[in-house]
């Protein structure tokens, strides 16, 4: 005997919830229950939709947060109950789990709450071709999961501890070979690389393929307690260490990830930390891309720049990027990228060169990133702040006010927008108009987007997966996007 509990009750009862590619909520709202459920659900949808069918593997893998074990033990019984046989990767990225699945066509579960701090987590699920989207979303949600009687105790953990996991290597192996094998070795030969490792899952992976390729690798900041790194909102410590570092070290580039090292960091020379979507841009340039997919909020110069024939606008969110990407392969384009404002960068086409073949990875990954920009700099003979300096200069900065809840930054955006155009523009100017001028344009298609007659941009938008409201600012000159950003983030810290 048991019950059955429905997985849109439990996302309101337990307050994790699902965001553009998974689960997320505070660490102690994600019981051994909830975690059981949702994985259980997610099993269920996927023999629904026929991709399991009572027997396989399923492959589990996490960040370094303290509660991830636990949670990645969860998620391993609900696969055995299930029927299916739980696979351990232990502690990777997670492109290096996402890839792993790829490669033996099996589903993947990932615990990690990203770049969101220690005291939250969350479970990421891909289907055997890739990450979930919004469909599949759906699909998990309107599950209904039997959960036996005696399974959990009052507090909803498992009454009697579950056996340790035994992790493989093999998942990290392949991720790292995927690089060794496919770029000419010793092609960093001679460059001299600082590898920021923090509390980052892919730290050691990132030494191992930089040094694999020929560079002189130094390892930095090695942390034994997790550090929430977001590549869109960098803290200023992190601004400042890399400079101390490229000064001391006199590196070419500084490289880094978030906490599951999906979201690329790389710096200049000069220690001066890129821009998610500039680097981006030259990542797709240097990988010959003729279709483009990125978020709206990403820096224009990927348009104004002529590099490819067609560029796909999105909703905010890995899975849009991905569904714009299949659409540009289903239009005809041979060789189709993805990335986002955080630097993720998504590969749908394989990639050919040297008579080697890259294969497809359609989720956010870091290390393709880090390689492209090193190579490009390499194959120009110039410096990474050169390579940025020879882009349209247009400038994006972002920040966020944590602790804003979605339900209040989602109302302050339609008492901005009605869609009455007119009434819009004069609401809008009454807040930002002394600043930024006359309203040109709006674009709702994620949060709301902002052109004013100068054409600088300031776009706000709740986040999917924190409550936290985000801005992004663009203008034509660095100091300016950062001004506005700072003039923005005052505004909005009075709507509290």
């Amino acid at each position: 005997m048991g019950e059955t509990v429905k997985i849109n009750d439990l996302m309101v009862q337990s307050g994790v919830k699902f965001g553009t590619s998974g689960a997320r909520g505070l660490a102690d709202d994600m019981t051994d229950r909830v975690c059981y459920a949702y994985t259980a659900a997610f099993i269920q949808y996927l023999e629904e939709t026929g991709e399991l069918k009572g027997s396989g593997a399923v492959a589990v893998g996490g960040d370094l947060r303290a509660s991830t074990e636990r949670i990645m033990s969860a998620a391993a019984k609900a696969i055995s109950d299930k029927g299916y046989e739980p696979e351990c990767c232990g502690s990777l990225p997670a492109p290096a789990l996402a890839n792993y699945g790829l490669i033996k066509d099996i589903p993947t579960v990932m615990v990690t709450g990203s770049h969101i701090p220690e005291d939250r987590n969350g479970i990421k699920y891909t289907k055997r071709e890739g990450e979930i989207l919004k469909h599949d979303e759906a699909g998990i949600r309107r599950q209904g999961v039997t959960l036996l009687e005696g399974l959990f105790d009052e507090k909803g953990m498992f009454p009697v501890e579950e056996k340790p996991l035994i992790p493989s290597s093999e998942a990290s192996d392949l991720y790292i070979d995927r690089y060794l094998e496919f770029f000419p070795g010793n092609c960093l030969n001679g460059k001299k690389i600082g590898v920021y490792q923090h509390s980052a899952v892919g730290r050691e992976d990132m030494v191992t393929i930089l040094s694999g390729l020929g560079a002189h690798v130094t390892p930095l900041g090695f942390s034994e307690s997790f550090i929430p790194v977001d590549t869109e909102a960098i803290r200023p410590e992190d601004v400042e260490a890399a400079g101390k570092w490229s000064a001391e070290y006199d590196f070419d580039a500084i490289v880094s990830t978030d906490g599951d090292s999906d979201r690329p960091l790389i710096s200049d020379e000069n220690g001066k930390w890129l821009r998610g979507d500039v680097a981006g841009i030259l990542c797709a340039a240097y990988l010959k891309a003729d279709a483009v997919a990125t978020p709206i909020s990403c820096n224009s110069a990927v348009e104004k720049c002529g590099f490819f024939k067609e560029v796909y606008r999105t909703r905010i969110g890995s899975p849009f990027v991905i569904e714009a990407m299949q659409q540009a392969q289903a239009e005809g384009a041979e060789r189709v990228v993805g990335y986002e404002a955080n630097g993720g960068f998504l590969i749908a086409s394989p990639i050919e060169s040297g008579g080697k073949i890259l294969s497809p990875l359609p989720t956010r990954d870091a290390v393709i990133l880090h390689l492209a920009i090193l190579l490009l700099a390499i194959e120009k003979n110039i410096t990474i702040s050169e390579l940025v300096s020879e882009l349209p200069q247009r400038f994006t900065y972002s920040n966020r006010l944590k602790e804003f809840p979605t339900e209040k930054s989602s109302a302050k955006i339609k008492e901005l927008y009605s869609g009455n155009e007119s009434r819009d523009k004069e609401t809008i100017g009454a807040i930002f108009g002394e600043q930024f001028g006359p309203v040109a344009s709006f674009d709702t298609t994620d949060g709301l987007r902002i052109t004013f007659e100068s054409d600088e941009i300031v776009h706000l938008r709740p986040s999917g997966n924190a409550p936290e409201f985000r801005c992004y600012n663009e203008a034509d000159t660095e100091s300016r996007a950062i001004e506005m950003n700072q003039i923005c983030m005052d505004i909005m810290a009075a709507w509290r």
